[in-house]
């Protein structure tokens, strides 16, 4: 098969597996629940620079993922599937864009377009990013934007090209706010460095270009910012352009982690590729001066090292790297490299036999066996994986590599959509149970509400925080009707409760107000 058709039929590939996966996996609390509630609140209020999480003023993320959201549900009219159509049409889309790109930065190798796009495709954390509801396949569109603007810049010194760089960045600003500067700002600052065997540019013009791009970036972001700042108030400001970015950085406030916490996960960000003894063969004899390779290095490196400076760390902050890695290995694996991917295929083994033990009852796989239940799920799941394994080492090259990461990303969902994990990690149990009681007032209690059942119970109204138990009473005597939602370990005592439910594979619970006993009269 001729390398475009087998990258279309690889990027079809991918598109069907993302979809399938948001019809077999439910929403995952907290966080896509939480980014499609703040959606649907935005649909509800008609507000479209301000978001709102539990109706309240919602200041961690820009507008740009709901605002993608909202524009389909225009067309299809609200539903969770339309919702979760938005990260696989930007994962394709940054997956097109790495070919462009590096059709780009390598105009007179012909296939390389295509073979980026399958060394893309084949990266097992993309895979999974791409079928969610986040921002990460959003950042990763507008990060290769950005450096497709760039290496225009650079090739034809046209200033409008410098432009469309601070399009890109105020694109990226508005999905995950001025992170963007972290996969994007030292390319931009450094083009001298690694263009100088592609185009002559001076630290001069590279700086003046720099200057157009900030410029503009400021006056697309201002768009939205300014009427945001002016409607949200004081308080949406000062959490906007401080905390949320420079209080992130400086002293992040969640997901603090030691600064080797991504190398340690090196392995699983460049799976399945850096498991292939040709990449590191080709990469000792690789020149690495050339202006492509030098362009991704830094793009790569640069954020690696600044992420591993930055306190907050989660696994997905990388994933606007994984193009950049994928244009050097599809550089490397040209034609003449003929590989099998053996060596990728042996920690997918080992979990294979591992859920065959398990379900045959061999081995004990401690909280998460019920999770996985029933048995017959492992025993599938470890039998589908060693046919994959099979199948991706007799296929062999840039497609055997893709077969490995698909064919386990499309087991995993179809695992999570047969055994008990769908409905555990289901918000739609306890929205539903709740959802008529709104105007009657619902409260969580015990710890933060982070908008978990708002969208799967289309509320229209706040769901009330109340973090110490002990503040509950007086809630419940203004409120006879009314529901509460609670971990019965954090709640305290408590009467019967109306259900209870096994959610995040942990206990909750659901109290009517109108159930509690009445207190006896003192005598």
């Amino acid at each position: 098969m001729k390398p475009p058709v087998a990258a279309r039929w690889t990027l079809l590939a991918f598109f069907l597996i993302a979809v399938a996966g948001t019809l077999l996996r439910p929403l995952t609390p907290i966080d896509e629940t939480r980014y499609v509630a703040v959606a649907w609140e935005m649909w509800q209020s008609g507000d479209y620079f301000v978001p709102t999480k539990n109706y309240g003023i919602y200041t961690h993320k820009p507008p740009l993922l709901f605002w993608a959201i909202n524009v389909i549900w225009a067309f299809t009219g609200v539903s969770e599937f339309a919702a979760r159509l938005v990260g696989p049409l930007f994962a394709v889309l940054a997956i097109v864009l790495t070919g462009r790109l590096a059709r780009k930065l390598w105009p007179d190798d012909t296939d390389i377009g295509s073979r980026a796009m399958m060394v893309l495709s084949g990266m097992v954390l993309f895979a999974i990013s791409g079928g969610l509801t986040m921002f990460d396949a959003l950042l990763a569109t507008a990060t290769l934007a950005g450096y497709l603007a760039l290496v225009n810049a650079v090739d034809t010194h046209d200033r409008r090209w410098w432009a469309g760089v601070g399009v890109a960045l105020a694109m990226g600003v508005l999905a995950k706010g001025p992170v963007i500067l972290v996969h994007l700002g030292p390319a931009i600052l450094l083009a001298p460095v690694w263009a100088r065997t592609r185009h002559d540019i001076s630290w001069k013009s590279t700086w003046s270009g720099a200057g157009i791009a900030l410029a503009t970036a400021l006056g697309v972001i201002a768009l939205w910012l300014v009427p945001a700042i002016v409607t949200g108030g004081p308080d949406y400001r000062d959490e906007i352009l401080w905390t949320q970015s420079v209080g992130r950085i400086s002293a992040s406030f969640a997901h603090a982690r030691p600064w080797w916490w991504f190398v340690a996960l090196l392995p699983l960000f460049l799976f399945p590729w850096c498991f292939v003894p040709a990449v590191w063969k080709a990469a000792i004899k690789a020149q690495w001066r050339d202006a492509g390779l030098s362009l991704a290095a830094i793009w790569a490196l640069s954020a690696l090292v600044l992420f591993s400076l930055i306190s907050g760390k989660q696994v997905h902050y990388l994933v606007p790297e994984l193009p950049a890695v994928a244009l050097i290995v599809a550089r490397l694996l040209t034609h003449s490299v003929s590989f099998r991917p053996v060596l990728a295929t042996v920690p997918l083994l080992l979990a294979a036999a591992t859920a065959i033990f398990a379900g045959a009852g061999f081995v004990d796989l401690g909280s998460a066996t019920p999770l996985l239940a029933p048995p017959t799920n492992l025993l599938a799941w470890g039998l589908f994986m060693l046919a994959v394994c099979w199948l991706a080492v007799h296929r062999g090259g840039l497609p055997g590599g893709v077969i490995l990461t698909m064919g386990t990303v499309l087991s995993l969902n179809i695992l999570i959509g047969l055994s008990a994990i769908h409905d555990v990690f289901d918000t739609n149990k306890i929205a539903t149970i709740v959802a008529p009681y709104q105007d009657n007032s619902i409260a969580y209690v015990g710890r933060q509400y982070n908008a978990e059942f708002n969208f799967a119970g289309r509320l229209t109204v706040p769901v009330a925080e109340i973090i110490d138990p002990e503040a509950l009473p007086a809630w419940q005597a203004e409120r006879p009707d009314g529901m509460i939602i609670g971990r019965p370990d954090e709640v305290g005592p408590m009467w019967q409760p109306y259900r209870e439910i096994l959610f995040r594979n942990v206990p909750h619970a659901v109290w009517r107000v109108a159930d509690a006993p009445i207190p006896e009269p003192s005598s």
